[in-house]
C-alpha cells in the first residue's frame, strides 16, 4: 500500500492548490454576499467554471470516464488530495464540477444507465450544464433500511407509475435541478434486497412537486438545496428504469461508496480549514492578560486535532486505495470505518473551534457552523453510525474458543473455577 503522489498527482494538486488560493477563494466573501445573504446564484461562478475548465481541472472526481467524456480520470487516491482542497469551502468542489450529489449520481449512471440514458442524462451532467438529485430518504420510516421504503414503483405496460413522499433529496430544491433519481418498492414480494428499482424522474414531469426547501440545524445547504418531494400518480417511461428491475438496492451501493469517501475527503479539508482559524483567532485574541495560544487547553485542542486529522486522512487514502484495486466489494467495510470516523472527528474540531471563537463562530460570517452541521448531518446521512457500527461488528473474525480455554488467560489450572456439572 503506498499513497505517495505520482508526478501526475502531483502535478493535480498544485494546479487545484494554485488556482483554489488565486481564483477560489479571493471570491468568497462575494459568495457569501450573493448566495447566502442575497439569496440568488453567484454571478461571477459560470465564468469561474469555466476558467478551471479550460485550465483541465473538470470532472476530477470520476476515474471511469470514457474516452469521449470530458474529465481527467484520476484515480479516487490521486483525487482525494484535491478533493481536501475543495472541501475548506462550502462551494469549492463546484467551481471543478466536483460537488455533490452529482459526481456520485454520474458513477451510478456510467455503471448502470444504457446508451441513450447516458445520452440524456449523464451526458449533461459531465458538461455542468444541469443538477441532479438522488431521492431515496423518506420521513415517515427509518430509510437506512431499505426494505422500510414506501414509495410505490408500479410497472404499467411501457409506463412507469410512480407515488411516494420523499425528503433530504439533496440538490432536489436547486433551481437548475433537472431529475432525481428515485428508490421505490417495485417487487414487495420479493426479499428484502430484491424489492427495490431505481427511476429517473424528470423534475417537470406532472405529480412531481417540491413542497419545501429544507435546512439541517438551521444550516442550509446552497450549493444543492435538501428538498422535500411529493410523487403523486407521476408517470414516465419504461425506458427511464435506471439498470434492472428489483436490483436498485445493489445499483446503489455502487453510488454510496463514491459518496461516502468523498464526503470524507472533503471532510478532512473543513478539519484543516477549522485548524488555520483557530491558530490565527487565538493567536490575536487575549483574555486575562494573556494571548489565547498560550494557554494550555487552547494547545491542546490544537494538538489533538493534528493528530486526528492524520489519522483520519491515512484512513480515507487507505480506503480509497482499496476502492481503486478492488471497487465497492473490497473496499465497504473501510469506507464504512471512516464513515463513522471522520465525521467524529470533524465535529469535534468544530465544536472546539466555535468555543476558540466564542459568539463570532456561529456567525455566517466564517464557515464554522456549515462545517459543525455538515458534520452532524453526515453522521446520520448516507448511512448512520449505529447501522455502519453494525456492519462493521458483523464482519468482525469471531473467535471459536472459550475465555477458560483462551491461550491469553494465564489462571493457573488449580485456580480456575469449576464448571458447572450442566455444562
Amino acid at each position: 500500500m503506498h499513497f505517495e503522489p505520482t508526478g501526475r498527482a502531483e502535478e493535480f494538486r498544485d494546479a487545484v492548490a494554485g488556482f483554489f488560493a488565486s481564483d477560489v477563494l479571493p471570491r468568497h466573501r462575494d459568495w457569501v454576499q450573493q448566495v447566502m445573504r442575497e439569496g440568488r446564484e453567484a454571478d461571477f461562478l459560470p465564468a469561474l467554471r469555466g476558467k478551471a475548465r479550460e485550465q483541465g481541472l473538470w470532472n476530477l472526481a470520476l476515474p471511469e470516464l470514457a474516452e469521449s467524456e470530458p474529465g481527467t480520470r484520476l484515480s479516487n487516491l490521486e483525487f482525494a488530495p484535491l478533493a481536501e482542497i475543495m472541501g475548506k469551502l462550502p462551494w469549492g468542489s463546484q467551481v471543478f464540477n466536483c460537488q455533490a450529489p452529482d459526481v456520485p449520481n454520474m458513477a451510478m449512471l456510467q455503471a448502470l444507465a444504457d446508451q441513450e440514458q447516458k445520452q440524456r442524462w449523464l451526458n449533461p451532467l459531465l458538461e455542468g450544464d444541469t443538477r441532479s438529485a438522488f431521492a431515496m430518504t423518506e420521513p415517515d420510516v427509518a430509510s437506512s433500511d431499505a426494505s422500510n421504503i414506501a414509495t410505490r414503483i408500479s410497472f404499467e405496460g411501457n409506463q412507469i407509475r410512480i407515488n411516494g413522499r420523499k425528503w433530504f433529496a439533496t440538490g432536489g430544491a436547486h433551481p437548475d435541478c433537472s431529475f432525481l433519481i428515485v428508490m421505490g418498492v417495485s417487487d414487495p414480494e420479493a426479499g428484502r434486497t430484491e424489492r427495490q428499482s431505481m427511476v429517473i424522474v424528470p423534475t417537470d414531469a406532472p405529480g412531481v412537486t417540491i413542497t419545501r426547501d429544507l435546512t439541517y440545524l438551521g444550516w442550509a445547504d446552497h450549493v444543492a438545496p435538501i428538498a422535500q418531494i411529493e410523487l403523486e400518480d407521476v408517470v414516465v417511461p419504461a425506458s427511464n428504469l435506471l439498470g434492472e428491475r428489483g436490483r436498485g438496492f445493489k445499483g446503489a451501493q455502487v453510488r454510496l461508496g463514491p459518496a461516502r469517501i468523498h464526503h470524507a475527503m472533503r471532510c478532512i479539508g473543513l478539519a484543516e480549514m477549522l485548524v488555520e482559524l483557530m491558530i490565527v483567532r487565538a493567536r490575536e485574541r487575549t483574555a486575562f492578560g494573556r494571548s489565547v495560544i498560550d494557554y494550555d487547553t487552547i494547545q491542546r485542542w490544537i494538538g489533538e486535532a493534528r493528530v486526528e486529522i492524520d489519522m483520519n486522512r491515512l484512513a480515507v487514502q487507505r480506503c480509497a486505495w482499496l476502492l481503486d484495486q478492488g471497487g465497492n466489494s473490497a473496499s465497504w467495510r473501510p469506507v464504512s470505518m471512516i464513515k463513522v470516523s471522520v465525521p467524529n472527528m470533524l465535529q469535534k474540531v468544530a465544536d472546539r473551534a466555535l468555543q476558540i471563537f466564542g459568539a463570532m463562530g456561529g456567525l455566517d460570517d466564517l464557515p464554522i457552523h456549515h462545517a459543525f452541521a455538515y458534520a452532524r448531518w453526515f453522521r446520520i446521512g448516507d448511512g448512520p453510525d449505529e447501522v455502519h457500527l453494525r456492519q462493521i461488528f458483523r464482519s468482525e473474525p469471531q473467535p471459536e474458543w472459550s475465555l477458560e480455554d483462551s491461550p491469553y488467560l494465564a489462571v493457573p489450572e488449580q485456580a480456575r473455577p469449576v464448571r458447572r456439572a450442566a455444562e
